[in-house]
């Protein structure tokens, strides 16, 4: 279905939405702005009740329908944020809504989409992915008789998203840039068929992930194109083909689209947290990821630059990869592998080539008798350049290394698999450790530890606590436990010894070594 732009204005200006959405706060960002040299804002879609933007179109296409269509009830597919929003609208409008979702969908959404849609909202979980969802709700449709909600693809969906773009020009008259995330296209092409109108000189830059580019594939083909496959990440955007009706309006009136990677939205997460404390979700996050690549790519200075936290929908436990993540999406950690002679004092003499630097993480396991393999995390001040130079130096010290900054298996998988059992290592021992930390605490520490006992495992992780905790592996010959232990004691660092723990003897001890 297609409306014509003057349409869209005049249902965006009439659309109910604030019979249950809030007008969002614009927020400024003031860390954010003082580090990018510009002025960021940032529109607070995460106020509304369903912590998403997608109340707005849900409700609004709901409240349009004549009574007959409602007495028949309404049908969609979601596993996110719209099953929210329209249980959330069907509760408010009593109208009995069905609301498909995969069977893998985690139980927190599901009791979500029930909590909010109480005795109107019939939850029915059916395949195990999007697609046989969306096939099995217009079944519904077309044997019950129910209308269909779709979570982006329908102007009158459209035009209640354009309602943040009213509210935007009334909030930021004097906005330079906006950027929006895209995902099927409702959100950007509410916003700029409204805003384009009023304010053509304004720009508006769209923001895919980059394993969800449907909006990018779409303008390159000329056509909504179905994507192979979508990233899972941030699932708020991980849709395979954009709509018809958006793809045409962000044609019409998106300036520019650009994506972002995994590690740049779990940097923006983080932006977004330092300046309100808010967690978005990733999907949420995606504006200002793109407003912090984008002022690099373009050295911009002294303009006003304006994101959307369109939703705040967060499992949890996805903090823990995204603390992970985001300092290297911020450029401010570098992770690389390097080779280094397994001899006595290799690895102390390493880490003082490193310059001080603030070390992130060391991996090591003992491999042979001539190399160690060493999956090293770097803390930098001045971003790629800053490691550039250090690999240079490296390089002409002997040491072989390559990056794995941007090695997607490497820091999901392999940085925690690094080391397993050795071919052959007799009289090995385990300790755990603990030191303040601080700049420069780990170098200190294997300073103090000294040179006369092999090191055979090391591992190592700086998660910002107060105390650096290593796990560290020893070759001690028969005859030299006393004085080992000993030495230990005279560091003055907390430690216990680890050797009988199961987990070690079940995947690292060697074994036909100590065990």
């Amino acid at each position: 279905m297609t409306v014509s732009d003057a349409e869209y204005l005049k249902k965006i200006l009439l659309a109910p939405v604030y019979d249950v959405a809030v007008k969002s706060d614009v927020d400024y960002l003031t860390r954010l702005s003082d580090e990018l040299g510009n002025e960021i804002y940032l529109k607070r879609e995460d106020q509304q009740p369903v912590k998403s933007f997608k109340l707005r179109g849900a409700y609004n296409r709901l409240s349009q329908l004549s009574d007959a269509e409602a007495a028949c009830g309404v049908v969609a597919a979601s596993a996110g944020n719209h099953a929210q929003g329209l249980a959330y609208s069907a509760r408010r409008r009593n109208v009995p809504a069905v609301i498909v979702m995969p069977e893998t969908t985690p139980d927190i959404k599901v009791d979500a989409v029930r909590k909010f849609g109480g005795e109107y909202a019939t939850v029915v979980l059916h395949g195990t992915n999007f697609d046989a969802a969306k096939t099995h709700a217009a079944h519904l449709a077309d044997t019950h008789g129910y209308a269909m909600i779709p979570p982006f693809d329908h102007p009158d969906v459209i035009a209640g998203q354009g309602t943040i773009g009213r509210e935007l020009l009334e909030q930021l008259p004097e906005l330079d840039t906006l950027f929006i995330a895209v995902g099927g296209g409702g959100l950007a092409a509410g916003i700029a068929v409204y805003l384009k109108q009023l304010k053509p000189q304004l720009k508006i830059v769209a923001v895919e992930a980059e394993d969800s580019a449907c909006l990018q594939a779409a303008l390159e083909a000329g056509k909504p194109v179905a994507l192979d496959s979508v990233g899972i990440f941030a699932d708020g955007v991980a849709v395979r083909i954009i709509g018809d009706e958006t793809f045409r309006l962000c044609q019409q009136y998106v300036d520019e689209v650009m994506t972002v990677s995994t590690d740049e939205i779990c940097a923006a997460i983080k932006d977004i947290f330092d300046d309100t404390r808010v967690i978005a979700e990733p999907a949420g996050a995606l504006s200002v990821a793109a407003i912090r690549k984008y002022v690099q790519q373009h050295h911009l200075r002294g303009q006003k630059l304006g994101g959307i936290l369109c939703g705040a929908n967060i499992n949890f436990h996805t903090l823990r990869y995204v603390s992970e993540r985001c300092e290297l999406g911020e450029q401010k950690e570098a992770v690389f592998a390097v080779r280094i002679p397994e001899r006595k004092g290799a690895f102390r003499e390493f880490c003082a080539e490193l310059g001080g630097r603030g070390i992130t993480e060391f991996n090591y396991r003992y491999a042979d008798g001539d190399e160690a393999h060493i999956f090293v995390g770097l803390k930098l001040r001045e971003g790629k350049a800053e490691f550039a130079a250090l690999t240079e130096r490296l390089h002409t010290q002997g040491y072989s290394l390559f990056d794995l900054s941007d090695n997607e298996m490497a820091k999901l998988h392999v940085r925690y698999m690094v080391g397993g059992r050795p071919h052959q290592l007799q009289h090995e021992r385990i300790f755990s450790f603990e030191f303040p930390e601080y700049p420069g605490a780990l170098m200190k520490f294997l300073q103090t530890l000294g040179e006369r006992w092999n090191i055979t495992l090391f591992h190592y992780r700086n998660h910002g606590a107060a105390d650096g905790l290593v796990l560290a592996g020893f070759e001690i010959q028969p005859g030299s436990e006393t004085d080992f232990i000993a030495h230990l004691q005279q560091l003055g660092y907390q430690y216990r010894e680890q050797t009988d723990n199961p987990a070690y003897k079940f995947f690292l001890a060697d074994m036909h070594g100590r065990s």
